[in-house]
């Protein structure tokens, strides 16, 4: 299916203050899954460095939280682009089909909060094959199962030549309409986003809600994101970093004291590269140990709740 056969995501997705970003890369018939992969992987880390660009439309204006999302093969590919960038805040699928290398083994190594959404009438990738042994596989301390009676694997996007001529001899066949189909995957999936996305914890309370409650789906969950604590600040959070750049060491310093807080650093293509720091209080000591000079981001976190992301430069005296 070609990129432009998601504007339905997208119209529902970007104006609730969102980006997204659609890679149009391995489009042929015989794509390489883990190149897709790499390349929306990529993309998280070009739209944050987008967000610092001054020159950029972006600037300022690109969060420190991600999503990979993905619909049959890009749902399964979703699933690979994990490992290749380890700052992806949330995973969310759309009839998720297995890939090569199958996204069924790479889910064992995904810990993030994870979505999957299926539909109970898809022939094309069936869920018992493929959405819930993926669902069933992750290791992630959050994740739900979301299946749409009635709802096929095309009916998640526009009309498309070669998706309907795949299904055309589906038995089922769709019960229901794909406005239908499509308007219930969004209800569900923009509370899961503003919750992980931007730490809206009412929205958790609003997704629950809807899993319990909403006619025509069924669903399976190992939490409740009503337990999932995010911390929230009375007063403006501020931090400094100095000296910056710097060669041996700076110091980090915030204006309200932290409780077990976490500084990671990564590189910036978006990649974890150094092991995190533990923080309690509001001042301390980070040395360079064995990083290269060069441009690196640190982002601190508390609890599920990212605070703040700051730009370092490392370079030799």
């Amino acid at each position: 299916m070609v990129w432009s056969a998601y504007s339905p995501v997208w119209n529902a997705i970007v104006p609730n203050g969102y980006i997204m970003v659609f890679p149009t890369t391995e489009t042929g018939f015989s794509p390489s899954h883990t190149n897709f992969a790499k390349d929306m992987a990529y993309l998280v880390g070009a739209m944050k460095l987008e967000g610092l660009n001054t020159a950029s439309t972006f600037f300022g204006s690109v969060a420190n939280t991600s999503a990979v999302l993905g619909h049959s093969m890009g749902g399964g590919s979703a699933f690979l682009a994990i490992q290749y960038d380890t700052s992806i805040t949330a995973l969310a699928t759309f009839a998720a089909a297995d890939t090569t290398p199958s996204s069924i083994s790479a889910a064992t190594g995904i810990l993030i909060p994870s979505i999957v959404i299926a539909g109970a009438s898809d022939c094309i990738a069936t869920p018992t094959i493929h959405q819930l042994p993926m669902y069933n596989s992750l290791s992630s301390l959050c994740k739900t199962f979301i299946s749409i009676n009635g709802g096929s694997h095309c009916q998640f996007a526009n009309t498309n030549i070669n998706c309907n001529f795949g299904e055309a001899t589906c038995s089922p066949q769709p019960t229901i309409t794909p406005i239908a189909q499509q308007t219930t995957s969004f209800n569900l999936l923009l509370p899961w986003l503003n919750y992980y996305l931007k730490n809206n914890y009412s929205e958790g309370t609003q997704f629950q809600n809807l899993i319990a409650t909403s006619l025509g789906i069924t669903s399976q969950q190992n939490c409740s994101l009503l337990a999932v604590k995010i911390t929230e600040f009375t007063t403006p959070f501020e931090i400094k970093i100095f000296p910056n750049p710097f060669d041996i060491s700076t110091t980090l310093q915030t204006n309200i004291s932290l409780s077990n807080a976490t500084l990671s650093v990564y590189n910036v293509y978006g990649q974890l590269v150094s092991e995190q720091y533990k923080i309690n209080g509001n001042v301390a000591v980070l040395h360079r140990k064995s990083l290269a000079n060069g441009i690196y981001f640190f982002r601190l976190s508390e609890g599920n709740k990212i605070i703040a992301t700051k730009r370092v430069i490392i370079a030799n005296k």
